[in-house]
């Protein structure tokens, strides 16, 4: 393939190792953003949402040895790197969470769904790829750079809390990092109800792996390789629009990160599936429901671009270097979710 080289399978290798880690704790440890705030809100458990916890913190540790270490730049991120734009993370966040309560899934969520056969989540895959990059570099781009331009910042300070403290504190970032992670840790499995499901917590801690795994693989090629390739972890919005154009013009474009972690994730859902028994070909049957999912995919898709991503790129891996985005998107996301819940499950009616 013209442009291949090594290093661009190797990038690729990363993200297939990481998503499968990811497909399979969707499908053997349930590991679901929107099952999470469902769960929360309406289920009257956090075990979920305190498995994200464990997740967030095992990733900000290992991210945080990285960057102690050397091995990873905090500029060299796109998260840390970048200039925050809190009305994008506010506004992207609540487009996504809104669109993920239509659609049933986010990115990730109905990518580990395709892998376990139901083809609705392949229709949400396709639209949101093709939106995400309608938004990013297709007609629509103009319009968001102009509205909410990502350019790299020009401080001093990478745009992460542990590094706004440093400052503040002169203490080490990386040590407030780590320290961050392990609270964050500690609280989440601070409950017995998430340890009467040891599978889940190991499954979840996996995810954290996942994360650390796409910072350290690409830091490492980059650095090493001759390619200007990018560092990177996953993330499920724009990448997946890379992953559509690689597989139709794959004899042109090199082989990424993106789409060996999109590949990585349906594979591992699919073995996933496999493994419990769970796989089965699942359509839509009512047109209310398609034009609803197709609605919310539209919404995912614009959203995660404007934040710079989704329940995954900005809850885990924006998280993992304490981004000033990734709290901001995510309780965005959140209350975007909840509303379109709420509207799904109670309708705008008040509650007396």
């Amino acid at each position: 393939m013209p442009g291949m080289t090594f290093e661009h399978l190797a990038v690729a290798c990363v993200g297939l190792f990481g998503g499968l880690l990811l497909g399979l704790a969707a499908r053997l440890g349930r590991f679901c953003s929107l099952g999470a705030i469902e769960d929360l809100l309406y289920g009257g458990s956090a075990v979920r949402m305190r498995l994200w916890g464990v997740a967030i913190g095992v990733a900000v540790i290992g991210t945080f040895s990285l960057l102690g270490t050397g091995w990873l730049g905090a500029f060299e991120t796109p998260y840390l790197g970048a200039r925050w734009q809190p009305l994008a993370s506010i506004l992207g966040g609540l487009l996504f969470g809104y669109g993920m309560a239509l659609a049933g899934n986010c990115g990730f969520g109905a990518l580990a769904r395709l892998g376990g056969g139901d083809l609705r989540s392949f229709v949400i895959v396709l639209v949101m790829g093709v939106t995400a990059y309608t938004v990013l570099s297709g007609p629509v781009a103009p319009l968001r750079a102009a509205l909410f331009p990502q350019v790299a910042t020009t401080d001093v300070v990478p745009s992460g809390l542990a590094h706004l403290a440093a400052t503040l504190t002169g203490l080490p970032a990386t040590l407030i990092g780590l320290v961050a992670g392990a609270l964050i840790l500690a609280g989440s499995l601070a409950s017995r109800p998430l340890w009467d499901r040891p599978g889940q917590v190991f499954w979840a801690g996996m995810v954290g792996v996942a994360v650390i795994s796409g910072w350290l693989g690409t830091a490492w090629i980059a650095s090493t390789g001759f390619e200007a390739l990018p560092i990177a972890s996953h993330s499920f919005a724009a990448p997946v629009g890379e992953t559509i154009l690689w597989f139709m013009s794959g004899s042109a474009r090199p082989v990424s990160f993106a789409v060996g972690s999109v590949a990585g994730v349906w594979t591992g859902a699919f073995l996933g599936s496999l493994w419990k028994g769970h796989f089965r070909w699942e359509a839509c049957e009512d047109p209310r429901e398609l034009r609803r999912q197709i609605l919310g995919a539209v919404l995912m898709g614009t959203g995660a671009v404007i934040a710079m991503g989704c329940t995954v790129g900005q809850g885990l891996s924006a998280f993992s270097l304490l981004a000033y985005s990734a709290p901001v998107t995510a309780a965005a996301i959140f209350a975007g979710a909840a509303l379109g819940l709420r509207q799904l499950i109670l309708g705008f009616a008040p509650v007396g």
